[in-house]
């Protein structure tokens, strides 16, 4: 009989972990990965969520499901971006749904200042209209209220309120102040105040004002979900006696920064908190999501249940079904899969245009001089240990210049980019100022770490044009292999790496370490069979 202790996780396709472990039961993340500020909507049985892209694009995925733990994308709402997206709400007022967006201003953005806008849509799954601007600036996190006036009104960080017109596509008047939060005592560790999030929900009459304090990095144990009601839309508000509602309260807790939060009732009228948080000894992987049950106490407050999550918890809707969940990283490269599976880091205008499907494999046209400056194609990585290997084919530049039209995207500091032969590879990428990976270039293949090249490289062959490439992550360190197409064994690059530090609090983004692609210089690279496998 096996000695080995039961696996932590269920897995399900390419060995990914999933929440599900068959048994009536499921251990968080729900969504393990990179999926900040979630936002969540029901639609009659079925539950909607996206959550924050910032500068990753296409935008704004939705994600499906029947049991709050299995999930399934729908497809990106927003292909093209005004700018950095932040905390979206997802909500349906008269029939319609709408999801109101902050756009902040990025090195492409549209945008020169932080803007409310709102897309709408008669169909969930099908074609959203917009962004329109809602003529909101200077605000990030809306949330989307009805008061018992029948009025629609924004709640924003702060917390200020808006009022919005019938339609909810603009603001109707100026913002203004209603509530100024619940504040922890002095000595709790904390990042910063920070009263955001707000989401609104209604019960026995009760509006609740469900909103985060403590900075959404930083200390373990700064990030928290508070709570406040009135009887009225206009206040004033009542702080919950018993706040915050959840929070991690020792870093020795499996999960740091909780916060974030959306209340709702789930299957068979049980309550529950969905939110974000860092997973200890792994915030590389960004804030994923986790969902926990809620009790309402006699005096009509929330009181969440899970604990510090350590635990499994009761399956929501009860039974043992495993339904699909999640979806394939491994990509062929015969189609698109904007948005769910690839999107890029900070793009242009157009940006999908560089990458054609139209052959065997995806060709890549070359941007910017190096990995910093190429807007990778990325991956969002739910595993805390995984392989990913992918083909890379340097070709030549195109006659016409299409192959340079990449390059004189990236601003200028890439000048003489266009100069450069392409150059391509594998990364595991947080931000332009911080990756490590291979780079193969005419006649060497090169590593890079920290977020700049290492000393030496491997010398190829000039007629070399093709490797094979694969970085294995177990935990915080990182190997990285080649072979030439055809080999059947694997060169261990001479340089094992240690990535514990590729997080938000050393470099203040709040984006994730994701496995991704390149294509820099004058030229053009062909990117065949990436294969995704969780350790």
């Amino acid at each position: 009989m096996s000695t080995d202790p039961a696996p932590a996780w269920g897995r399900g396709i390419e060995n990914q972990r999933r929440a599900n472990l068959g048994d009536g039961t499921y251990r968080n993340p729900v969504m393990g990965g990179d999926y900040p500020d979630p936002t969540l909507l029901r639609v009659g049985e079925t539950y909607y969520m996206t959550f924050s892209s910032f500068e990753s694009s296409p935008a704004l995925v939705l994600f499906r499901s029947t049991n709050l733990v299995d999930w399934e994308p729908v497809g990106p709402a927003c292909p093209e971006p005004w700018g950095s997206v932040f905390a979206t709400d997802l909500v349906e007022h008269a029939g319609r749904y709408y999801m109101y967006i902050p756009f902040m201003p990025a090195s492409w953005s549209r945008v020169d200042e932080p803007t409310i806008a709102v897309m709408w849509s008669d169909d969930i799954e099908g074609e959203w209209n917009g962004p329109f601007d809602t003529g909101l600036r200077g605000y990030i996190d809306p949330g989307h209220a009805v008061g018992e006036d029948g009025e629609r009104y924004l709640f924003l960080n702060g917390v200020d309120r808006v009022r919005l017109t019938p339609d909810g596509l603009a603001a109707d008047g100026g913002a203004e102040r209603v509530y100024d939060g619940w504040h922890y005592p002095a000595d709790w560790v904390v990042e910063s105040y920070s009263l955001e999030g707000p989401k609104h929900v209604v019960r026995d009459g009760w509006h609740y004002l469900v909103s985060a304090v403590g900075g959404t990095a930083g200390p373990a144990t700064g990030h928290m979900i508070i709570v406040a009601r009135s009887r009225s839309i206009h206040g004033p508000w009542q702080n919950m006696p018993a706040n915050p509602l959840l929070r991690c309260t020792d870093a020795a807790q499996p999960w740091h920064s909780r916060g974030h939060g959306t209340l709702f009732e789930g299957p068979g009228s049980q309550w529950y908190v969905i939110y974000h948080a860092y997973e200890r000894d792994a915030q590389g992987l960004g804030r994923q999501i986790l969902l926990e049950p809620v009790e309402w106490t006699e005096d009509g407050w929330p009181a969440a249940r899970g604990g510090d999550l350590a635990d499994p918890l009761p399956l929501p809707g009860g039974g043992t079904g495993v339904r699909p969940h999640g979806f394939a990283l491994s990509d062929d490269f015969a189609s698109p899969s904007w948005g769910w599976r690839w999107t890029f880091d900070r793009p242009g205008p157009d940006e999908t245009a560089r990458a054609d499907f139209s052959g065997e494999g995806l060709v890549l046209a070359g941007k910017g001089a190096d990995p910093s400056t190429s807007s990778p194609m990325c991956l969002r990585a739910p595993d805390r240990s995984y392989r990913v290997e992918v083909g890379v084919e340097l070709l030549p530049a195109q006659d016409d210049g299409a192959g340079d039209a990449g390059a004189g995207d990236a601003g200028a500091g890439d000048a003489g980019a266009g100069d450069a032969e392409a150059s391509a590879g594998l990364l595991l990428f947080f931000n332009h100022r911080l990756f490590l990976g291979l780079e193969v270039r005419p006649g060497a293949l090169q590593a890079w770490t920290g977020g700049t090249r290492t000393w030496g490289g491997e010398p190829l062959p000039e007629d070399v044009r093709a490797l094979e490439l694969a970085i294995v992550k177990r935990e915080n360190i990182v190997d990285m292999h080649y072979r030439v197409p055809g080999a059947e064994e694997w060169t261990h690059y001479p340089l094992t790496l240690e990535c514990s530090g590729y997080h938000a609090n050393t470099v203040n983004d709040l984006v994730s370490l994701r496995p991704a692609v390149f294509a820099a210089g004058n030229g053009r690279a062909r990117l065949t069979r990436l294969r995704y496998r969780a350790l």
